[in-house]
């Protein structure tokens, strides 16, 4: 049975797994990985503060630290996003020109 995803953000999965977020296809060859590093609380929510993003390689050939491509660390969810998706549109777009 195929895994079918809940959330969809821009056209491309968007899976959390504990304090791990997937945002991408595992059938394109790149995707983003993050990491929630803190969680604040406000108004009685926990919310992810610092983030590690990091572009990834979806080759399973390479040693896992040579399929990390770009990471930064970001403060807030939408700013780590927000700058996964652009590298990782342009990855992907790089890919489709070669």
């Amino acid at each position: 049975m195929a895994f079918t995803p809940k959330v969809m953000y821009k056209g491309k999965p968007l899976v959390r797994c504990n304090r791990e977020v997937y945002y991408g296809n595992l059938t394109d060859p790149y995707m983003i990985a993050m990491q929630i590093l803190n969680t604040k609380e406000e108004n009685g929510l926990k919310m992810a503060d610092k983030i590690h993003v990091m572009l990834m390689s979806t080759d399973s050939s390479k040693p896992p630290q040579e399929r990390i491509l770009r990471q930064s660390n970001k403060v807030g969810f939408y700013n780590a996003l927000s700058i996964g998706e652009i590298w990782l549109e342009k990855a992907l777009s790089a890919q489709a020109d070669k």
